[in-house]
């Protein structure tokens, strides 16, 4: 595609463990679990915009390696598609590497879906990015009162950030496995749009002193 053609990109990044140096293989549950989020996502999305998946190196965080791979991702997109505004959709320690790769000058936007948000990482890099982090009030994998932390911080750095708790949600996404799709769908296309004053689910999370209920 032409680099004047895409008005937008979207880019994911699926889950793994914290430590675990076995090369990361496209079969592995967590990479097939991101296949359908990118396939609502782009299907709300306008019809230009560039698909991507990021591939590890690894399964595991490690020193984080997915991050960096991610970086080294957004450069590629950057050399082949230009100055494309993208939105990052990680899930779990996906999300932890979407968060730290928004510091990229590519990325306009960060779903995080159930994410691994530990207390010692960073927001303040997040400055200027909209950021919604998706969690599960179920979850037993990543704790989502750390979500709601890191939503906080990016806020106090300028972001503009906000929390939407699925109600009986799972780590997996497996319950309510609708609704983290359509919501998924929304956001990432909301991001995307030339409107910022959309009042969709991201606006309505943005603005919450809480997290929006969904």
């Amino acid at each position: 595609m032409p680099r004047d053609a895409a008005s937008g990109a979207i880019v994911t990044l699926h889950g793994g463990s914290e430590l675990n140096h076995r090369p990361a293989r496209p079969w592995q549950l967590a990479v097939l679990r991101m296949h359908p989020l990118l396939r609502v996502a782009a299907a709300a999305a306008p019809p230009d915009t560039l698909l991507g998946r990021v591939r590890y190196r690894h399964r595991g965080w490690n020193d984080g390696d997915p991050a960096d791979d991610a970086l080294r991702a957004l450069d590629e997109l950057r050399r082949l598609a230009g100055d494309v505004p993208t939105v990052l959709v990680g899930h779990s320690m996906g999300g932890r590497a979407a968060l730290r790769a928004a510091s990229h000058p590519l990325v306009r936007g960060v779903l995080a879906l159930a994410p691994w948000c530990p207390p010692e990482d960073s927001a303040r890099h997040l400055t200027g990015v909209r950021l919604v982090v998706l969690h599960g009030d179920r979850d037993r994998v990543t704790p989502p009162a750390e979500s709601a932390d890191h939503v906080r911080r990016a806020r106090q750095a300028g972001a503009s950030a906000g929390l939407v708790t699925v109600q009986g949600g799972d780590h997996a996404m497996i319950r309510r496995m609708g609704d983290w799709h359509r919501a998924t769908a929304g956001i990432v296309a909301e991001m995307l749009g030339a409107d910022p004053d959309t009042e969709g689910l991201t606006a309505r999370a943005c603005a919450a002193d809480g997290a929006v209920h969904l």
